[in-house]
């Protein structure tokens, strides 16, 4: 149990990091972004994992969770 709790607590500061990151704009950038255009497509999003990207972060989540409980499991045997 201090496994999990451990992990849940190292990724809801790894979470919450992100989530406060205020970092100004880069000064060498030109206005409006100007990135993510695909390769053929003027004005399409460069990759479309950005779609699904907190669908993947609590998926990866799950699977710590999971590993974690196996390994202890393993190891009370």
């Amino acid at each position: 149990m201090k496994m999990i709790f451990k992990l849940f607590l190292a990724a809801s500061i790894l979470i919450m990091g992100v989530l406060v990151n205020a970092q100004p704009p880069c000064p060498t950038c030109p206005p409006g972004g100007g990135g993510g255009t695909g390769g053929t497509t003027p004005g399409a999003v460069a990759s479309p994992i950005d779609m699904y990207l907190y669908i993947l972060a609590i998926a990866a989540i799950l699977f710590i969770v999971l590993y974690a409980k196996k390994k202890q499991q393993k190891q009370s045997v």
